[in-house]
């Protein structure tokens, strides 16, 4: 074969190469029509029955020089690479994206705006267990001029045999604890039906991490004119995270913050493992506010200090964080929260800016 003829051959398959690029972008075109389509409907984009008709139907028309399995193989990356273009479509289209609102959303809570680039804490004892526990946290809050108090009055417990919280009974003191102090309330709602209740007590809507993917849970915090801090699941993807908030959001309700609370991994150091870095990355992909729960993410009390700090300068529009009168006897996490003493030296070693904290 002389060289005029090699060159022939290839300038045919520079050729081919693009009518092949041409039909590949044809099809992606294609498939994210598809995609739409099959998204109004409510039907799911990944088919196995259809793409293992595809396959069997380029196997029939093969006529070589390749192998089946080596056709199969390119196409089968062919196919995956159009179900990533319907699921990129799907993410555009997510009301909590950024791309979907540019400015940031700012969530007001009796007067404390989360999102508008200060920082600041939500604190409280795990569960609430008496009037008197709470009021003594209450009062520590109100001195550093912070005005979000947490209390756990439903607790979602690994064992059915656990303090379970006093439920209603803890909202309630949760409530006068908070208007003695004029403070904001933020407690954990585990059922749909406790929601509508819950508004009369709570200026915020917890769903733990537990709950993430609760959805009609979501539905039902979506519908109502509260705002909800949503915490990351204990294995759940960015993604998933993104999603389960996006439940929230599809129902009317923007007034989401988003909550890290560490994942599960293989590591037994901390209690869980805090993904620092879903801060900025929530911070990037979507327009809502972020907060770190160190207490959930450690459970240690000599761990909560730095990685609040790195949560704040990461990024964090603020922090969690557990506090109690004698975690030695608290009926929930006693080991994880810190006493009054600890809290004073958490708080002074955070140096917050007085523009993080309402007066």
């Amino acid at each position: 074969m002389s060289n005029a003829e090699l060159d022939a051959l290839r300038e045919r398959v520079d050729e081919l190469n693009l009518e092949m690029l041409k039909l590949i972008n044809e099809r992606g075109m294609l498939v994210q029509e598809i995609g739409k389509a099959k998204e109004a409907q409510g039907i799911n984009r990944y088919d196995p029955v259809r793409e293992r008709n595809m396959l069997n139907n380029i196997k029939e028309h093969n006529d070589g020089p390749f192998e089946d399995s080596t056709l199969q193989h390119i196409f089968k990356e062919i196919f995956k690479a159009g179900l990533e273009l319907q699921e990129d479509d799907h993410r555009k289209a997510l009301l909590v994206s950024r791309k979907k609102k540019p400015e940031d959303t700012v969530v007001n809570i009796k007067g404390v705006e989360i999102g508008n680039g200060a920082q600041t804490l939500i604190v409280g004892p795990c569960a609430v267990e008496s009037y008197e526990q709470v009021a003594t946290v209450a009062e520590a809050v109100k001195k550093k001029g912070l005005k979000l108090l947490r209390g756990g009055a439903f607790k979602p417990r690994t064992s059915p045999y656990d303090f379970q919280g006093l439920g209603i009974e803890g909202l309630k003191i949760l409530k006068q604890v908070a208007d003695e102090y004029d403070l904001a309330t933020i407690s954990e709602i585990t059922s749909p039906s406790h929601i509508e209740i819950a508004l009369d007590y709570i200026d915020v809507i917890q769903i733990g991490a537990r709950n993430m993917q609760n959805f009609e849970l979501l539905k039902a915090a979506g519908a109502v004119n509260k705002p909800v801090l949503l915490k990351r699941g204990l294995s759940a993807t960015i993604s998933e995270f993104m999603n389960a908030a996006e439940y929230i959001i599809s129902q009317g309700n923007d007034q989401i913050i988003l909550c890290e609370r560490g994942i599960r991994t293989y590591e037994r150091a901390t209690r869980n493992t805090l993904d620092i870095s879903a801060v900025p990355i929530l911070k990037q992909e979507t327009h809502l506010p972020v907060f770190v729960d160190v207490t959930h993410s450690t459970g240690r009390r000599d761990l909560l200090l730095p990685a609040a700090k790195a949560a704040l300068a990461i990024g964090a529009d603020g922090v969690m964080t557990e506090v109690h009168p004698d975690p030695a006897v608290a009926l929930s996490d006693s080991a994880q929260q810190m006493d009054l003493d600890q809290f004073d030296e958490f708080y002074e070693g955070l140096s917050l800016s007085k523009s993080t904290v309402t007066k």
